[in-house]
């Protein structure tokens, strides 16, 4: 090789190694970066663009490490979704109302994590409008872009390949690029209250009438002389003034509702649009009277026609002139299954004549004899502004339901009308005779094709009352150039869903451009030509805007054409040309939106967080809500939760502090010491709509410190335990560190509580009834399970129980019982029967219990009437109770043969019996105010229990269908008020004491919990009384109620272990109550003062709480397999059919019959009733309506399905009972006499099937009427089906065409349905207006006493009605 060429070569091959070594070094640089990424926490943000309808489902998702600022998200959101940057809002979404969103600031330099993202989780956020305005689009390279890629329509209509539609419409990438904001389309939505869509089609499309609009804006508003929130045309100025000017990009409609007189009820009622356009054009009539306008519905919306009959045989012709407002055309001709193909194919049919003949033949006056004839309809005149209804709405026979035709029908772009006008009628009006009065009937088609809903007879059913013009207008003659008729669409209704409901808005073409545009509420969006074609109906491929239930019922509802004439076609008045007037309205509005934006500005600088504060004195907690600005120091956000909590007057303002506070944990997180001028939105974390964390008004004494609480600490609510007086302390609270050992924390609490470390044992309790002793030194208090706030218990002593096993200890067995016992008000009847006797022969130790049982017996009386429904009940179980019975009659007799439990119970209760022979006053006092009674009050008593039932109207749903008795277990153990125990009392204290053992003077007793075994009986299968496994407490004490508690009533409070079942809280009840268990009901009291029975013996008292009240009644309990029953007396001809009478008890098995039997005594001795077995029978109750009767050989729960608190209808039978199977009908039937405008009483028919021929025949029996003539109908409504007089002949179906009763339209397949029957040949009375009212007075008063309105409608939709004066009107003719 050339020596010069080695030269070269050396720095060649550097280089290549130099480039080599400089991409590994990249490449182990990207490698490096790629790990540290991988490494840093990542933040997931699912954005929801809620700028507009058809992206709010669309989602946008960013994995973001979460060192990226926040001003890098905006730019990726913006990349993202093609809008430009700045232009929106990025507010936090998870799960709340934006609308009380504060912004994200798309400029800070904060990083995710610093700004308040959670790192692994998902942070939801929501793309709204910035400052009311629409995001703008980032449009690349536009001027290559075909302008119909804008021209996208946001709406219910259904698109396929047209001209605007490009694939990202329908694809499931998140693009914009086909949306139009709000400053391009130039227009103003309208915000639906409810269902007010159909409301605001209407109005956008007058809005977009250039000549409505001007018309209202050079009206003028006196407001001398109205008030202007009850002025319609003013708050229709305001509203159109707003959609012009205003920057928002929807506005509200409520000023313009409440001028109607509507309150918010109307939002929720959907009414038909042509049917508002009718009732609002009436109402601006009359208010524009005597005004320049007084016109102007006329002038724009009023046609003429004329309504002729033309006699075929000598060609006389009779005619009427009408006006309308707008024209119905037929979708679908009465009987056919095609529709008109078109909107001027329907135009032909709606004049097209019909013949009148055979029976239908028309009487010549000029013939002076019935003749063939043609009618039909003329139009005269068309109106400037030609209104189109499709009557899309139709009524099937064969379904008997409303229905919706979506059959197509197209319409054209422009209408040649010059082929329906009646030239000759026109130029000669007057040739022919007129054989009506003249007089026009304003804004109605008198014609069979035209619905009667456009008639403007009844002024009510318009919604608003008018006066009948009385002159007739003179018919005008303009020019009848074929050019002059051309007219032009420009607003198309569209309706999208079936009869039953749906959706309006409006497709309206701007005069100002000649662009369609969609107004679908307060969604403005351009569309095309296309999208109008796919309103005229019919099938379609695609599902569009909605569903697939909606996709093929979007079609136009109604059309508006404006007439062709450049001499009348006005252009929009321009901000320059209005009125002075309509400068001033824009001026103001201008200033209060304005006003309205600075009030939002502050709104997203406001902090809103929840507020709690100890009151001082009152030691209850309150909680607020503290709006402060977050410019506002902490020293002055203090200064307002202290005046907001009412302390001005209780303690200093230096003596509060506000600390961060987490309500849920009870946790005092961190105190904010020196930080006294920082803002309050740099202490919260910035402005945000929900805090992950609470602010806590502390108090101090004056001379008291405040303590630090530092960020870290957990706080420790510490409970002393006393075991030798067996009491817990209320809690003292220290703070400590999770990484502290038990030692140290031994030590910790030790100078707190000033007990001695050594011996000092701690009990954790991590949830209800979850006790951990903390026995390992050298844990911390992390790996023990301390968490934010904690719940501990110590105790410090030097006795042997230190020694045992925890769950051995007397220490666990203390923190048991503190964990379940719980505090009761049990209200006690006003005077228990007996009691002392009762409790005088308890009080007899180690006595003859047999003088107990007839002590028992004395008092509860005869109880002769229970034993039937006893003798209903399992036999096992009396054998069982008899057999439990004996057993503990035998052992209290002295029967030497003792068990060893027996004994040991004897001998741990002697100490227990000489200390409670010392008994506290107060219980001494409680003894003594226990009235004494006769062996019959109890009966008495027992007998009032049903009208206090029925007085109190306590519900009878029972108690543990509210709440399992369960539930409370698995719950971790908030920290509730300290429960106090039994202070004082030493081991001997825990004794058992047996039901016929229990002494009067003993207070504090302790039983067993009954296991569930799906029994109510108070006895187990082995015949002994339950409770023998674990040791229950209970204590009561005499408790001073309230002073409204009323006179007679003693209260007692009690604490009881809430494990204890509802059998055995009931047996340590009865020394209070003087009767057995078996002998009065338990009533748990609500919050609301509703009562409810708690029957279920077997079951705990775990779904009581602290403080929850009872109510003790007299009256027999329930046993296995009864009922409580209501029972009321069916009274079908009293102005109240219903009749409370009393509580009873069936039982499982029982006949009805044998119910009867039990019924007798209690209806003679409860309500004066004396009856027979056969002279009454029982029937079913649903409300207030009678139904099935119960024949005596029925069966509960085998024939006739009962429920605990059943009700039952108690009917007197007139004779015998005629009901003897199933197979036969009950009803109950009732005469109309329209002669005598009056209803005769109730009279049951039986029927021995369903057929409507024996129904006929029953009535005429017993009614006199000749079969053929006899006409009923079916009441309606509950019983007794009341309807007015003046009502009832012509509302209620007649006759109806069915051969059963079983079928629709009657559907009787049950007792006790009404029927009104009548003469059809009987003529009703003629009533002078003065008898009319007198009458409806007389009917309002009745059936108001009975709750029943004064009249029916069958409409089920309420009116659509604008009342002028701003206020329904109260008038009840006019309901």
């Amino acid at each position: 090789m050339v020596p010069g060429e080695e030269n070269q070569l050396v720095p060649k091959e550097d280089v290549f190694w130099r480039c080599r070594q400089n991409i590994f070094d990249e490449m182990k640089k990207k490698f490096l970066q790629i790990e540290n990424a991988a490494e840093e926490p990542r933040v997931l943000c699912i954005i929801q663009d809620t700028t507009n309808s058809k992206t709010v489902n669309e989602r946008i998702t960013l994995n973001l490490p979460a060192s990226t600022p926040v001003r890098k998200l905006f730019e990726d959101v913006a990349n993202k979704v093609g809008y430009i940057n700045g232009t929106f809002d990025l507010v936090w979404g998870n799960g709340v109302n934006t609308a009380d969103m504060v912004p994200l600031d798309h400029a800070s330099d904060k990083s995710l994590l610093d700004a308040n993202f959670e790192a692994g989780k998902k942070n939801f956020l929501h793309l709204t409008d910035k400052d009311g305005e629409q995001p703008q689009i980032l449009l690349e390279d536009s001027s290559n872009m075909d302008d119909s890629v804008h021209d996208r329509f946001i709406g219910p209509l259904p698109r396929e390949g047209s001209v605007g539609s490009t694939s990202d419409y329908v694809s499931q990438s998140y693009s914009y690029s086909s949306i139009l904001n709000k400053s391009e389309t130039g227009y103003v939505g309208l915000v639906n209250q409810a269902m007010t869509c159909y409301l605001n089609s209407l109005l956008q499309t007058l809005f977009m009438t250039p000549e409505f609009r001007n018309a209202l804006y050079k009206w003028e508003f006196e407001e001398s002389e109205e008030d202007p929130v009850t002025s319609i045309p003013y708050q229709l100025q305001r509203l159109f003034v707003l959609l012009q000017t205003s920057k928002k990009r929807a506005i509200e409609t409520t000023d313009v509702t409440r001028s109607f007189g509507w309150d918010s009820s109307e939002a929720w009622q959907q009414h038909d649009v042509q049917e508002l356009c009718r009732v609002m054009f009436d109402a601006l009539e009359q208010k524009w009277k005597q005004t320049e306008q007084a016109d102007l519905i006329n002038e724009l919306y009023q046609g003429k026609l004329k309504d002729y009959v033309r006699c075929l045989e000598c060609g006389y012709e009779g005619w009427r002139i009408d006006t309308y407002l707008d024209i119905p055309l037929v979708i679908r001709p009465y009987g056919s299954s095609q529709a008109f193909a078109s909107v001027e194919e329907a135009l032909h049919a709606f004049i097209q004549p019909e013949i009148l003949d055979g029976p239908n033949q028309y009487f010549c006056e000029r013939c002076k004899k019935k003749c063939d004839a043609r009618k039909g309809l003329r139009f005269l005149h068309f109106p400037y502004l030609l209104t189109l209804q499709l009557k899309r709405f139709d009524f099937d026979y064969t379904t008997m339901h409303r229905i919706k035709l979506n059959d197509r029908m197209t319409f054209p772009e422009e209408l040649d009308m010059s082929t329906f006008i009646d030239v000759e009628d026109e130029k000669s009006p007057q040739t022919e005779s007129c054989t009506d009065s003249g007089a026009e009937n304003e804004g109605s088609c008198h014609s069979d094709q035209m619905s009667n809903d456009f008639s403007n007879d009844d002024g009510v059913d318009e919604g608003i009352c008018l006066e009948s013009n009385s002159g007739t207008e003179k018919i005008s003659k303009p020019g009848l150039e074929k050019n002059s008729l051309i007219y032009e669409l420009f607003s198309v209704m569209v309706h999208s869903g079936s009869a039953a409901g749906g959706h309006y808005y409006a497709c309206i073409k701007s005069f100002s451009d000649e662009q369609w545009y969609s107004f679908n509420d307060q969604h403005v969006s351009r569309i095309t030509q296309e999208d109008i074609k796919k309103t005229h109906g019919g099938s379609s491929g695609s599902r569009g805007y909605y569903s697939s239930a909606f996709a093929s019922s979007t079609n136009a509802y109604m059309l508006i054409y404006r007439l062709k004439d450049p001499t009348r076609n006005a252009k929009f008045l321009e901000v320059d040309e209005y009125p002075e007037h309509i400068k001033n309205l824009v001026q103001r509005e201008r200033e209060l939106e304005e006003q309205e934006k600075r009030q939002r500005e502050i709104e997203r600088n406001t902090c809103k967080i929840k507020l709690f504060c100890s009151h001082p004195i009152k030691q209850v907690m309150m909680e607020n809500k503290l709006e402060v600005h977050k410019d506002k120091t902490l020293k002055e956000a203090v200064e307002m939760a202290y005046k907001m909590m009412d302390l001005e007057e209780v303690i200093p303002l230096d003596c509060c502090r506000l600390v961060k506070y987490d309500e849920f944990h009870d946790y005092l997180e961190r105190s904010y010491e020196g930080e006294e001028d920082t803002p309050m939105g740099l202490l919260l974390g910035g402005v945000k709509s929900t805090y992950m964390f609470d602010l806590l008004l502390e108090t101090r004494k004056p001379d008291q410190v405040f303590q630090s609480y530092k960020p870290g600490e957990v706080m420790v609510k510490v409970h002393v335990v006393d075991l030798k007086a067996e009491t817990v302390a209320a809690p003292i609270t220290v703070r400590a560190y999770l990484n502290q050992t038990v030692t140290e924390f031994k030590q910790l609490i030790s100078k707190a509580i000033h007990l001695p470390a050594e011996t000092m044992r701690i009990v954790l309790e991590r949830c209800y009834n979850d006790l951990r002793l903390l026995s390992v030194p050298s844990k911390t208090l992390k790996a023990e399970g301390f968490f934010r706030s904690n719940k501990v218990f110590v105790e410090s002593s030097e006795t042997l129980d230190y020694q045992m096993a925890f769950t051995d200890s007397h220490l666990w067995k203390l923190l048991d019982r503190h964990a379940n016992t719980i505090r009761l008000f049990v209200l006690l009847p006003e005077q228990s029967p007996g009691s002392y006797s009762k409790r005088t022969a308890y009080q007899k130790a180690g006595g003859d219990s047999g003088n107990v049982d007839e002590d028992c017996e004395r008092v509860t009386g005869p109880v002769g009437s229970l034993k039937s429904v006893e003798a209903i009940l399992e036999e096992s179980t009396e054998k069982l109770k008899s057999l439990s019975l004996q057993q503990q009659q035998d052992g209290d007799n002295g029967d030497s043969s003792k068990s060893t439990e027996t004994s040991d119970f004897e001998n741990i209760e002697s100490p227990l019996n000489e200390r409670d022979s010392s008994a506290s006053v107060d219980n001494r006092e409680l003894e003594q105010h226990i009235q004494t009674s006769d062996p019959e009050n109890f009966q008495s008593e027992e007998r009032s229990d049903s009208d206090v039932n029925n007085d109190r109207s306590t519900s009878s749903v029972d108690s543990d269908i509210l709440s399992s008795s369960h539930s409370s277990d698995t719950l971790c153990n908030a920290d509730n008020a300290q429960i106090p125990l039994a202070n004082g009392l030493d081991s001997h204290s825990i004794t058992s004491s047996r039901r016929t053992k229990a002494n009067e003077g003993k207070k504090e007793t302790w039983d067993t919990a009954e296991e569930d075994s799906g029994t109510d009986s108070e006895y187990d299968e082995s015949g002994k009384s339950r409770g023998e496994l674990q040791y229950m407490y209970f204590k009561a004490d005499p408790y001073a109620a309230d002073e409204g508690s009323g006179e007679g009533h003693k209260w007692l409070m009690v604490h009881v272990d809430k494990r204890i079942t509802l059998a055995a809280f009931k047996q340590h009840l009865e020394p209070f109550v003087g009767v057995l268990s078996s002998h009065f009901k338990v009533f748990r009291v609500y919050a609301s003062n509703q009562e409810f029975e708690s029957v279920r013996l077997n079951e705990t008292l775990s779904s009581f709480s602290d403080d929850n009240k009872i109510t003790i009644r007299l009256g027999r309990a329930l046993k296995k397999g009864e009922y409580r029953v209501k029972v009321y007396q069916l009274l079908v001809n009293e102005q109240e059919p219903c009749k409370f009478l009393l509580d009873a008890v069936f039982a499982k098995g029982m006949t009805v019959r044998q119910s009867k039997e039990e019924l007798i005594p209690q209806l003679r001795e409860q309500c004066g009733l004396e009856l027979s077995i056969d002279r009454f029978r029982l029937r079913k109750k649903t409300w207030k309506n009678p139904g099935t009767v119960f024949l005596d050989y029925h069966i509960y729960e085998e024939d006739i399905n009962i429920s605990s608190n059943w009700e039952v209808f108690l009917e007197v039978l007139d004779g015998v009972e005629k009901m003897k199977s199933m197979s036969q009908l009950a009803v109950l039937s009732r005469r109309w006499r329209p002669s005598e405008m009056k209803l005769d009483p109730f009279q049951e028919v039986v029927l021995e099937s369903s057929s409507v021929d024996e129904l006929r025949e029953k009535l005429s029996e017993i009614s006199g009427i000749p079969l053929e003539d006899i006409e009923f109908a079916k009441g309606r409504g509950t019983f007794p089906c009341d309807i007015s007089v003046l009502d009832i002949h012509q509302d209620l179906d007649w006759n109806p065409k069915v051969s059963a009763l079983n079928v629709w339209p009657l559907y009787i397949c049950d007792d006790g349905a009404v029927i009104f029957y009548r003469d059809k040949t009987e003529e009703v009375m003629e009533l002078t207006d003065e008898q009319r009212n007198e009458l409806m007075k007389k009917e309002s008063s009745r059936l108001q006493k009975t709750g029943h309105r004064v009249t029916y409608s069958p409409r089920k939709e309420k009116a659509l009605k604008i009342y002028l004066d701003g206020a329904p009107n109260k008038d009840l003719t006019q309901d």
